[in-house]
């Protein structure tokens, strides 16, 4: 039996912690390379490399202590009945609980607290709060759950996130300072907490008149039956995963839907569904926002997709986004990530290129009255000068001019190694392919900003007409032509790395803006790649259409290309499983799967009967 591993062992400290924390012992604790989440009894948290690096355990510690405290302190039901439909509100909500339940399971316990505030302080670095500059940037769920930690816990923020908060806290303070101060005498009383951050969203303006059911009307019956919903859910832990419901994400942000039969809560269908594709934090948590993962039979047919404006789209070569001096510092960046890869790529580029150059096999036909000098048989003429000379022809070649295009999704959540690994994938496959004479383009895919930009400025000013469609101001980025040589468009490659380039992703019109670009070229045969993380989020389109209202348009362009064009279209998941679109997927998590796995989808990919 093969010896354990200091990870295996690590993870079976966090998985014995998590079950103390939560006083229940059938808890089970997993590494993922996805968002970190709580289904039931089920957590998963971020896995850190074999060497265990300090920052990394210390991440993995913090989301572990944070969903075993969620187990003991916080119900489901209850939480799901009082919040808010409102997709700010309702992440607001979610962050105030997540510091309740913290606060409240690491009161006395000093190391519990150390390890929330060491991964706390992690998770600013890339939060939107960390980089925003005016008073518009700053994600309010991120803030006020900051300032209510503070009130429950006297501890400050993380220094990431002091300049970001201190644009919004005055605000915070003289709007709803009364009701901060009140928390801190009712966290030991979900329900009772729960109607003080009703009246602080109120405050805060964030709802109109949103309060939760009187308490009366609920009586007892929420208490008597907490134990018994949360066993249930503990024992139904692995289904509410699959679906998508009862899970905590990324912060510990929770997402409930009616797992009672609709059961105490007066939301529609709609409201549901936007529930359900509620990236918690106006997808401003840009490592991970929450992925939505409807199944095909939930989407209606003769669905009708349209932008809300395009006036402020643009299509931008890389080169154009950033001064030459930061291109060539961001592609000495990368360089340093492909170091150790070196030997990977060369590999890969030879046994590709042996493969592809034996469907690329040159064959003539021999003895014939023109053509070119057969040299082979010139020796036959220097012995008999009365035969005639002989030449040859080359047979017609079956292998097809071919162009493959790279789509790269430049979301938020691709921050960090995802984005890290795509642009890896995007060097090699560009280099290795260029060496066997086939073209490749590579482009991006993001939002020019968070929280709708321009598109949505309009919209208010047009009153909020309802059902406005996509509602932000795209950005596709061109990194390399198709005509263009590597060597002259590598350095663009590298402003993947640029902090603030990645925002939101809406993949659809990204496929078709790719999809159409190919199309227009002249080789025989056009190959679509996507390199993703999963499903699109965009909040400020998501907070006034359907939950899913981008995700049903990415399937119903990839359902259009995979069955009518004669594009062919492959994709290739970073850390998340993207087979759930696309019918020819593979994954990667890791950059030293690379090598296996990048061969055999290229070589797939020019089969003679792909």
């Amino acid at each position: 039996m093969a010896a354990e591993t200091p990870l295996d062992r690590f993870k079976s400290v966090l998985a014995g912690t998590a079950r103390v924390l939560s006083t229940r012992d059938d808890v089970e604790l997993a590494f993922t390379a996805d968002a970190p989440s709580q289904a039931g009894r089920h957590i998963k948290v971020p896995m850190p490399a074999r060497t265990l690096p300090v920052d990394q355990v210390a991440e993995a510690r913090g989301f572990a202590d944070s969903f075993a405290l969620r187990l003991k302190h916080h119900d489901a039901t209850l939480h799901a009945r009082g919040a808010p439909s409102e997709a700010v509100a309702r992440a607001v909500f979610d962050a105030v609980e997540t510091a309740r339940v913290e606060a409240l399971g690491s009161k006395g316990y000093a190391g519990i607290a150390d390890n929330l505030d060491r991964a706390l302080d992690l998770r600013m670095r890339s939060d939107p709060i960390a980089r925003a500059r005016s008073f518009d940037e700053v994600p309010l769920s991120s803030a006020i759950g900051l300032i209510v930690r503070e009130r429950l816990t006297g501890r400050e923020a993380p220094a990431a996130a002091a300049t970001g908060l201190a644009l919004v806290r005055d605000w915070v303070e003289e709007k709803g300072g009364s009701d901060l101060d009140a928390l801190a005498l009712a966290i030991d009383d979900q329900q009772a907490f729960q109607r003080l951050t009703s009246r602080l969203l109120e405050d805060l303006e964030l709802v109109e008149g949103e309060t939760l059911p009187n308490e009366d009307d609920e009586g007892g019956a929420d208490d008597e039956g907490t134990e018994d919903e949360q066993d249930d859910q503990g024992d139904d832990g692995e289904e509410a995963g699959d679906a998508g419901e009862g899970q905590v994400e990324a912060r510990g942000e929770q997402r409930d839907s009616d797992s009672e039969d609709g059961e105490g809560t007066e939301q529609g269908e709609d409201s549901l569904d936007d529930m359900d594709g509620e990236p918690g934090d106006e997808g401003d948590d840009g490592m991970m926002p929450v992925r939505p993962n409807r199944p095909m039979s939930d989407m209606p047919p003769q669905f009708e997709y349209k932008p809300y404006t395009t006036k402020f789209d643009e299509v931008i070569a890389a080169t154009e986004l950033c001064d030459e001096e930061e291109l060539d510092r961001l592609r000495a960046y990368l360089d340093q990530q492909l170091v150790h890869l070196q030997g990977v790529v060369t590999k890969l580029a030879n046994r590709l290129q042996r493969r592809l150059m034996a469907q690329q096999s040159r064959s003539w036909d021999f003895d014939q009255e023109e053509g070119i000098l057969d040299a082979a048989r010139l020796a036959r003429i220097v012995v008999n000068p009365t035969l005639s000379l002989s030449y040859k022809v080359e047979r017609d070649t079956e292998f097809k001019d071919t162009v493959v295009t790279i789509l790269i999704d430049n979301s938020g959540s691709m921050r960090g190694r995802p984005i890290s690994i795509a642009a890896i994938s995007a060097d090699i496959l560009a280099r290795t392919l260029e060496r066997v004479g086939v073209k490749v383009e590579i482009l991006g895919f993001t939002t020019r900003a968070w929280k709708g930009g321009q598109a949505r400025e309009a919209w208010l000013a047009a009153g909020r007409p309802p059902q406005p469609g996509r509602l932000n101001d795209i950005r596709h980025i061109v990194y390399k032509q198709a005509d263009e040589p590597w060597r002259r468009a590598k350095r663009a490659l590298g402003l993947m790395m640029r902090e603030g380039l990645l925002k939101e992703n809406i993949d659809g019109e990204a496929l078709l803006w790719a999809h159409g670009r190919l199309i227009a070229r002249p080789e025989d045969r056009r190959i679509l790649m996507v390199i993703s993380d999963g499903a699109p989020v965009d909040d400020s389109t998501l907070s006034v259409n359907s939950g899913s209202y981008l995700e049903r348009h990415l399937r119903q362009v990839i359902g259009w290309i995979e069955a009518r064009s004669p594009v062919e279209l492959v994709a290739i998941g970073i850390g998340h499983d993207v087979t759930r679109y696309y019918e020819r997927a593979v994954t990667i998590m890791d950059v030293d799967q690379l090598a296996g796995t990048m061969i055999e989808q290229l070589a797939g990919l020019f089969d003679d009967k792909p």
